[in-house]
């Protein structure tokens, strides 16, 4: 009696677990019924044949070790073959009796090739064996071809919605970014000319001619006596004549170049045969007068200068670019000049040179620009407004600037698979201008990139790498202890169900 009863204990709290969980035990009613009758237990039915793929091994005895792959015990012998169908469900009666109802749909499923199981917070553990994770999570199946990126973050298409997640297309264009700066007018100096004798003189006249005027190349500007060069005319006569009489020619005439004499006297002297007493001395270019260094009857030694004349036709503007705006300036690059003293006017100009020191004072580096000043506005020392064109030469791929996440040590763009599908890409960055960025690598033309809410993407994808790296540092072993997850045979066991 004694035993009945306890028989009849066990059954019900067996029933108990089995009707809370859902689990069918099999004979657990044939055993009721025979304790509640006093009937003999009635034989079991002939076992179903298992179907599906082969979901993993079992030991033989019953013992909780697992193989993903056939196995011997350390006695040899062939752990146990376990199908999709025998597999434990914790489904409900009420799921379980939809999935058998589905027939060949069911089937099929479950003829699929089974990989393992993974972690459903995303962490990198996986099992061969159905099992939760400690807070009571079913691990998820994951079958041939649904292999998880680790890379690529999902998002639902609300949540996608409620994010305001935008992308856009990356785009091969040119990359352009001003840079402005103030500058000065300056001279050219290639065109300013010195008007000096080269010997000693008298100046008999000068020309009604005062600094800041234009002179044009040939207007007389001083008249002068030089004795020297009264000395070497009259030789250069006499060596005329005496050449008419077919004596070999001397070199008077060189003596009168060498005295910088304007060829123009040296022609007349031998068409005349005649010294001149004075000498009109002329201007050897187009300018204006920035100095005018004589008067009627003053005497100047040779080498000094008479007037200093300078040519603006062209005329250069300097610009301090900062040091750091130095990289994107190249000699070509298109400038732009604006006079403060002329609003609404412009002068388009080219780099021509940049200046190959920086000033310790201002940071800053002299870029010249020359511009054709023909008109005569632009006057030196004039303050002007200048933009230089910078940019990436010829046509490169680019992102809007709201696309590239900028952590200090890496810049990152959210590239959009489609379907929910987003992966970050490290990339690295070119010229900025005009609202887009460069991508010199890391991206290709037939990407498209987000360009709105890419920082709350980036912030998952920060958390799931996070995550990661927490469940790897739990799955790391402790040399410390000993390893009990290795059977006697020295293989690993996997992880339990």
């Amino acid at each position: 009696m004694a035993l009945a009863l306890a028989a009849v204990t066990a059954a019900g709290a067996a029933g108990y677990v089995a009707g809370t969980r859902g689990i069918v035990l099999p004979g657990l009613d044939r055993l009721h019924h025979a304790l509640m009758t006093k009937s003999p237990v009635a034989p079991k039915t002939e076992p179903v044949a298992a179907t599906g793929a082969i979901a993993y091994y079992r030991h033989p005895d019953g013992a909780p070790v697992y193989a993903p792959e056939p196995r011997k015990t350390e006695d040899g012998r062939d752990f146990v073959a376990v199908r999709a169908s025998e597999e434990i469900s914790f489904d409900p009666p009420a799921a379980r009796s939809t999935q058998m109802a589905a027939g060949p749909a069911a089937a099929t499923e479950a003829e699929r090739k089974l990989l393992y199981y993974r972690n459903p917070m995303g962490l990198p553990d996986t099992s061969p064996v159905p099992k939760k994770d400690w807070m009571g999570m079913d691990y998820l199946p994951v079958y041939a071809g649904e292999e998880v990126d680790e890379k690529v973050i999902k998002l639902s298409p609300g949540r996608i919605q409620r994010s305001g997640v935008r992308s856009e297309p990356v785009v091969r264009q040119a990359i352009s970014r001003p840079i402005r700066v103030p500058g000065t007018v300056q001279l050219d100096e290639r065109r300013v000319s010195v008007v000096a004798t080269r010997s000693d003189a008298f100046i008999q006249e000068v020309a009604p001619i005062t600094t800041g005027e234009r002179v044009a190349k040939g207007d007389r500007l001083v008249k002068i006596y030089s004795p020297e060069i009264a000395a070497a005319s009259a030789q250069f006569v006499t060596e005329l004549n005496a050449l008419a009489r077919g004596a070999p020619e001397g070199g008077a005439r060189q003596r009168l170049e060498n005295l910088g004499v304007p060829p123009e006297i040296v022609a007349e002297i031998e068409r005349s045969r005649k010294v001149p007493l004075t000498i009109n001395w002329s201007a050897p270019r187009d300018g204006i007068v920035l100095e005018r260094n004589v008067v009627d009857g003053m005497k100047m030694v040779a080498g000094d200068s008479l007037f200093r004349l300078a040519d603006i036709s062209t005329i250069w503007v300097l610009a301090d670019v900062p040091e750091g705006d130095l990289a994107a300036v190249r000699i070509g690059a298109p400038a732009t000049i604006r006079l403060r003293g002329r609003p609404g006017t412009e002068f388009a100009g080219k780099v021509g040179l940049i200046y190959p020191q920086v000033a310790e004072a201002t940071r800053t580096t002299k870029v010249r620009i020359e511009i054709d000043n023909r008109a005569g506005m632009l006057l030196p020392n004039m303050y002007a407004d200048v933009e230089i064109g910078s940019g990436e030469a010829g046509l490169v791929l680019a992102v809007p600037d709201s696309a590239v996440i900028d952590t200090g040590t890496r810049r990152i763009v959210i590239l959009d698979r489609g379907e929910g599908r987003f992966e970050p890409r490290e990339v690295t960055l070119g010229q900025r201008g005009d609202g887009m960025v460069a991508i010199r690598e890391g991206v290709s033309e037939s990407d498209r990139v987000v360009v709105s809410a890419n920082f709350l993407i980036d912030a998952e994808s920060n958390l799931k790498a996070a995550l990661s790296g927490l469940g790897a540092a739990e799955a790391k072993p402790d040399d410390s202890k000993p390893d009990d997850s290795k059977p006697a045979d020295g293989k690993p066991a996997k992880a339990k169900p």
